[in-house]
């Protein structure tokens, strides 16, 4: 029979793996952190990063300042966990680290100027921020990424495992609800950053009819009647995006918003969530935040240097090599060791206990030994001296006890009574002994037994009728409280 789990294990979603669906495993998560000295802004920044890589993303990750990055990397493949952004800030400026977990590469990007998700949604006009737009994944969007060199193309295709790829045929465009666009800039190579929420609105209408179409409530304090609402002229809409036709889109599958219905037309318009991050490509790592660089913005070596760094790096890799292996060895001897001491200490308190089981039966038999030659002797003496046998329990150490009826429990001593008259003459004594001495002070005598009285009290008077300590007498009552001296009191 299994072993019952606790309400916490059923509970807990992590250990249901089986569970999971195949899509979710396979997509790639990310951890967002920050390490050393960093200020509040950019704390906020990576917190703004991690509502980006929402659902897939460890958002209430706590890390503290003793956490290395072995740590996350231990933990990463439980928790299908491919991709760790780390910010960092210095005295020359910020830094964002994109690495690929476990073996890297890792790409190093200078922030050059980036605005807090909150700054960006407070400046805009109309603030849309919807909860559930963060239930799935967004769609990622590139940009002029297809330019000359290996970095492009390896930058690009980092941005794009970052997020699920998407099937077009299966496809849910309910599940659309937010956009990532990076821009490449060649001229000042930098990489623009937005982060947009899509919204499909209905065109085709006037101001009334969408508001009605979109279940907003009217306001009907300047009409009359609620067809001089839908057809007032002065409340055409006049945004931007309708008059564009490049905007307006025939939707295939029915959106979440409302008036959003398939094969309708709908114009698709962006708002801005945050944050907004202008970055540069540094470095480009082989390793896991440390390895070979194949790629460097500003500084350049040549072949020699670039040959003398690898041969460094690679008498570091044996020397580290050799080190581990040196470890392994000197486990396994300790091992070794701790198990032939243990092995031998069962030993010796194996042989201890069967020395002393030994010596335990030597004393029993020489004890009975020695019992059987002293009861020998003494029956031959025995028959000697009196000519006839002895008798059977005569020379025994144990002689038979007397045995009990069966059921019966020996009998214990048998405590003595005393008849009613001396029981009562010892209590009569007793009681006339305490009558005598109670509150009187006894005095050794010469003889060095007690007295009752004080000897050199014998013969004297009392003058005046004065309270003696030991005597009940008093003359005078009123002064009965006063004579406590120890000697004679006069006037």
């Amino acid at each position: 029979m299994g072993k019952r789990k606790g309400k916490c294990v059923k509970r807990n979603t992590a250990t249901k793996e089986a569970l999971e669906p195949e899509h979710v495993v396979k997509a790639p998560h990310s951890f967002v952190i920050h390490r050393g000295n960093c200020s509040k802004d950019l704390i906020d920044l990576t917190k703004d990063f991690r509502k980006i890589m929402e659902p897939f993303t460890a958002s209430q990750l706590k890390e503290r300042k003793k956490n290395t990055i072995k740590d996350f990397l231990s933990i990463s493949g439980y928790l299908h966990v491919s991709h760790m952004m780390v910010f960092t800030e210095t005295e020359q400026g910020s830094y964002m680290r994109l690495a690929r977990l476990p073996r890297g590469p890792t790409l190093t990007f200078r922030i050059h100027n980036y605005s807090l998700a909150r700054d960006v949604v407070s400046s805009l006009r109309k603030q849309y921020v919807n909860a559930r737009s963060f239930q799935n994944a967004p769609l990622i969007v590139l940009n002029s990424f297809s330019g000359e060199g290996m970095h492009m193309k390896l930058m690009a295709t980092m941005f794009q495992n970052m997020f699920p790829t998407i099937n077009i045929t299966t496809v849910k465009l309910k599940t659309i609800r937010r956009c990532v666009l990076m821009n490449y800039n060649p001229s000042t190579k930098l990489i623009d950053l937005r982060h947009y929420v899509i919204r499909a609105i209905p065109v085709g209408l006037n101001k009334g009819v969408k508001k009605i179409v979109q279940g907003k409530i009217p306001n009907l304090n300047r009409c009359k009647d609620i067809s001089e609402f839908f057809d007032k002229a002065a409340l055409l809409s006049e945004s931007e995006f309708e008059d564009d036709t490049a905007n307006r889109v025939t939707l295939p599958q029915t959106l979440a918003g409302r008036g959003a219905a398939e094969n309708s037309q709908s114009a698709i318009r962006l708002v801005e969530l945050g944050p907004r991050i202008s970055l540069q490509l540094i470095k480009v790592e082989d390793g896991l935040m440390d390895g070979e660089v194949l790629f460097h913005e500003l500084v350049e070596k040549t072949e020699e240097e670039k040959a003398l760094i690898k041969k460094k790096r690679e008498e570091k890799r044996r020397l580290k090599e050799k080190r581990k292996s040196q470890q392994e060895e000197n486990v396994k001897r300790k091992q070794k060791e701790k198990e032939e001491l243990k092995q031998k200490a069962l030993e010796g308190i194996k042989k201890k206990k069967e020395m002393t089981e030994n010596q335990r039966l030597m004393e029993l038999a020489a004890a009975e030994t020695q019992n059987g030659d002293d009861q020998d002797d003494d029956a031959d003496y025995y028959r000697q001296e009196v000519g006839a046998e002895p008798e059977q329990d005569l020379f025994t150490q144990n002689p038979r006890k007397r045995k009990s009826n069966e059921g019966e429990e020996p009998r214990g001593f048998k405590k003595m009574r005393l008849d009613k008259k001396l029981k009562k003459k010892y209590q009569d004594k007793n009681e006339t002994r305490n009558t005598d001495f109670k509150g009187k002070k006894r005095y050794p005598s010469n003889d060095g037994k007690f007295n009752k009285s004080n000897p050199r009290n014998k013969g004297h008077k009392v003058q005046g009728g004065k309270v003696n300590k030991f005597n009940k007498f008093n003359k005078n009552k009123g002064q009965a409280g006063k004579g406590k001296g120890k000697g004679k009191q006069r006037k």
